[in-house]
């Protein structure tokens, strides 16, 4: 690690900190979360946990840019500001959903776009780019409310910003690392007040930035030849096939996909008696494992990555089908 990426950790932690340590000193203050049909809490948390975070990693990224094609800070700063500022409505004073997907669907094309003219500027806009744009358009955006979705039990939001931009900053040690290494280490103060039993939450202005950012910088290396496609996609898999799987499931069974719910597999799993703490338990292990073995299997043997990526799908489907089959038990066993 160079004497500026340490630099830029130790910065990060320790505003990171600070910031955390203010927002706790003022949290009457605060904009509160209150239980709802689609929370795990109980009692009014504050929920403003997301500032801390930018505290420490916004800062850094100024100073050391992470690797963006297509304009470096303007290609994905002034999307991610504009996610920012909605999501902080959000916490404020719902925002109606329409309003917030146009934002979210306008700051994912705006990277979008970035990301094409950056991979290659002389290229001429056809079909097939076109559709290469609303693709990652879509993606960025579905990973922006996917990872506001998984922000439901104590600590699995931020241990998966902590797995996910940790293993982006090693694979990008060379090259723009500093910054994801920092959002990380921005992260980890704040976990210590969002752990079991959570004294504050992340709430929109944390969850759903951390999402765009996941999928706008997972994104951006593969363009640059950071990492290969499947590397971020096996880095935030038990977010990305949680979110993803449960959807698909709730749109099978013809549930309207914008009612509340606690749904989720991780829902279901802290609902059956693993609470917050076990729930952070099994999902974190999954993080370690997919994180930990995307930047091992980048460094030593490439060619198997989407081999791994298949056993990791592998793995968390079979968790999914554990987690239904003993859901299902429950629901009929008499009481």
């Amino acid at each position: 690690m160079s004497a500026a990426t340490l630099a830029a950790v130790i910065a990060a932690l320790v505003l990171g900190a600070a910031a955390t340590a203010a927002l706790s000193r003022f949290a009457a203050r605060l904009p509160h979360a209150t239980p709802s049909d689609r929370t795990l809490h109980v009692g009014a948390i504050p929920r403003a946990g997301g500032w801390a975070i930018w505290a420490g990693f916004l800062p850094v990224a100024l100073w050391l840019p992470p690797v963006f094609p297509g304009g470096g800070l303007a290609g994905w700063l002034p999307a991610f500001v504009a996610v920012l500022a909605v999501s902080a409505a959000d916490d404020m004073r719902e925002v109606r959903v329409q309003a917030r997907l146009a934002v979210h669907l306008a700051a994912a094309a705006w990277c979008a776009w970035a990301l094409w003219r950056g991979a290659d500027p002389s290229s001429a806009l056809t079909w097939s780019s076109v559709a290469a744009i609303a693709a990652m358009t879509l993606a960025i955006a579905w990973s922006a409310n996917l990872y506001n979705f998984m922000d439901g039990s104590d600590g699995l939001a931020a241990l998966m910003a902590l797995f996910g931009f940790g293993a982006y900053g090693v694979a990008a040690s060379r090259e723009g690392g500093a910054a994801f290494l920092a959002l990380a280490a921005a992260t980890l103060p704040f976990l210590a007040v969002n752990r079991p039993r959570a004294t504050m939450f992340m709430g929109d202005v944390g969850s759903v930035p951390l999402g765009f950012l996941a999928a706008v910088f997972g994104l951006a290396g593969a363009v640059t030849g950071l990492w290969p496609a499947w590397f971020p996609v096996l880095v935030f898999l038990p977010f990305i096939a949680d979110a993803s799987v449960t959807l698909a499931r709730r749109a099978a069974g013809g549930a309207r996909l914008s009612d509340p719910h606690k749904e989720h597999y991780y829902q279901r799993l802290h609902r059956m008696g693993a609470g917050h703490a076990g729930t952070l338990c099994a999902y974190g292990a999954a993080m370690a494992f997919t994180s930990a073995g995307a930047v091992l299997c980048l460094a030593l043997a490439p060619a198997w990555g989407e081999a791994l990526l298949v056993l990791a799908c592998v793995v968390c489907f079979t968790l999914f089908g554990a987690i239904d089959y003993h859901w299902r038990r429950r629901a009929l066993t008499p009481r």
